[in-house]
C-alpha cells in the first residue's frame, strides 16, 4: 500500500508516499481514489487532509509508466485516472485541504487545483512541465484554470521549464495561503481542521456543492482531454524524449 488514512476527531488524514520523488503511477492513483471516496462516505468525517510524505509533495505523473504505453485504451485510462482523482476531490461533501510540503510537477497540480484549500512553505515550488515532452496539460486544465484564468493557465505551461513559487500560486488563486515554515504550515492547518470539526455536516456539503456548481460538464470534458493526452503520448517523438529523461 502506498497510501493511508488516519482517523481521529472527525479529521480524515489521508497521505501517499512512493519514493523517491511521488510520482504517481496508476496503482498510487487508484489507492487515492480508493481512500478519498471513502473518507467521503464516513458520516463521522467532516474534513480531510491531503498529504506526502518526504521533501517533494508530487513529481506528478510516473515516467516509467507513460513509457510502458502503448494504446490509446490504455494511456486515455492512465490520464483519466487524474481526472477521477479530481472528480472524486469535488464531489466528496467534505472539504480537502492540501498540505503542500515541497515541489510539485505536472500531474501533482491537480491535486492542488481539485483542493478547496490549500497550505504551502515558501520554499515550495511548482511546474507545468508537459510540453517539454510533447505534451500539454490537458485533463488538469480545467481544474486550473477555474482558479487562476486562462492567462496564468498558459503562463505556467508554455514555459514547462520554469518553477513558479508558491507566491505566485497564491497570487494567482491556484494556492489558497503560504505560510512563514512548515510548523505555521501545520498550525493553520491544524487550526482549519479545528474549525471544520465543529461545522455542521449538512452546511458544509451543501456550501461545498455551491463552490462547485461550475464544474458538471467535467464529467463530459475531462475524458476528452484525456483521449489528447493519450494520442500525443504514443507518437514515437513522445516516447523517444522519454528514454533520453530515463537515461539522463
Amino acid at each position: 500500500m502506498h497510501v493511508f488514512t488516519d482517523i481521529s476527531r472527525h479529521v480524515a488524514r489521508i497521505t501517499f508516499h512512493y519514493p523517491p520523488v511521488n510520482a504517481l503511477p496508476s496503482l498510487v492513483l487508484k489507492e487515492l481514489e480508493t481512500h478519498l471516496i471513502g473518507a467521503g462516505e464516513r458520516t463521522e468525517i467532516k474534513v480531510i487532509v491531503l498529504q506526502s510524505e518526504g521533501k517533494t509533495f508530487c513529481a506528478g505523473a510516473d515516467f516509467e509508466e507513460l513509457l510502458s504505453l502503448n494504446n490509446l485504451r490504455d494511456a486515455k485510462e492512465f490520464f483519466m485516472s487524474f481526472g477521477r482523482i479530481m472528480n472524486t476531490m469535488r464531489r466528496i461533501p467534505k472539504p480537502v485541504l492540501v498540505r503542500l510540503q515541497g515541489k510539485a510537477v505536472g500531474g501533482g497540480l491537480s491535486l492542488i487545483a481539485a483542493a478547496d484549500w490549500s497550505v504551502a512553505v515558501p520554499e515550495a515550488a511548482f511546474k507545468l512541465s508537459e510540453l517539454s515532452i510533447g505534451i500539454g496539460p490537458y485533463v488538469i486544465a480545467p481544474a486550473i484554470i477555474r482558479k487562476t484564468g486562462r492567462a496564468f493557465f498558459q503562463a505556467m505551461s508554455m514555459r514547462p521549464f520554469k518553477w513558479f513559487s508558491a507566491f505566485d500560486l497564491a497570487k494567482h488563486g491556484l494556492i489558497t495561503t503560504v505560510a512563514e515554515n512548515i510548523i505555521a504550515m501545520d498550525e493553520q492547518i491544524e487550526q482549519m481542521t479545528d474549525a471544520y470539526a465543529g461545522y455542521d455536516s449538512e452546511a458544509i456539503a451543501a456550501l461545498k456543492a455551491e463552490c462547485w456548481n461550475d464544474t458538471s460538464d467535467w464529467e463530459r470534458i475531462l475524458p476528452l482531454q484525456a483521449e489528447k493526452s493519450a494520442r500525443l503520448l504514443l507518437r514515437r517523438p513522445v516516447k523517444d524524449i522519454l528514454n533520453r529523461i530515463k537515461k539522463s
